[in-house]
């Protein structure tokens, strides 16, 4: 369990869904989904299953994944030991199909490397229904200069 990313009074945060209940608008949900994806990324990546369902779809520079199990194994069996997300924008904008879309840019360094390599990823999230919120789309893409 993670601390609650913003400072709303909650004291863990599973699932996030203390949090979404206390935000009100899209800007701060998307900003704390970011914040708390990469930090979970960067940790422990196989809590991210509790952030996508059967239906979500994953494209991962050219492969494309369906479903939490395939997702998580993906991510899971990437090449290197540990990783470290530096974001440097998040843009998030409400969908009109109730979701929130979030555009994220940033720079990662894998193992300790010197060198970091650039990212951008999309992230599509739905409401559950119960002031949480779920990935349906993922898109990432490392940037080569």
């Amino acid at each position: 369990q993670l601390a609650c990313p913003l400072d709303l009074g909650c004291h863990s945060v599973p699932t996030l869904s203390v949090c979404f209940e206390k935000m009100s608008n899209f800007e701060e949900i998307g900003r704390a989904f970011v914040e708390y994806y990469y930090n979970l990324f960067d940790t422990d990546r196989a809590q991210l299953a509790a952030l996508y369902q059967d239906q979500s779809l994953l494209t991962f520079e050219q492969d494309k994944i369906q479903g939490k199990a395939n997702i998580i194994a993906k991510l899971q069996s990437l090449p290197f030991t540990s990783v470290k997300h530096t974001i440097v924008t998040a843009d998030c904008q409400p969908s009109v199909s109730g979701g929130i879309m979030v555009f994220v840019n940033g720079n990662l360094k894998v193992d300790g490397g010197e060198h970091p390599m650039m990212f951008g990823q999309i992230f599509h999230l739905m409401p559950t229904g119960t002031n949480q919120f779920w990935v349906t789309n993922d898109m990432f893409r490392l940037n080569y200069g």
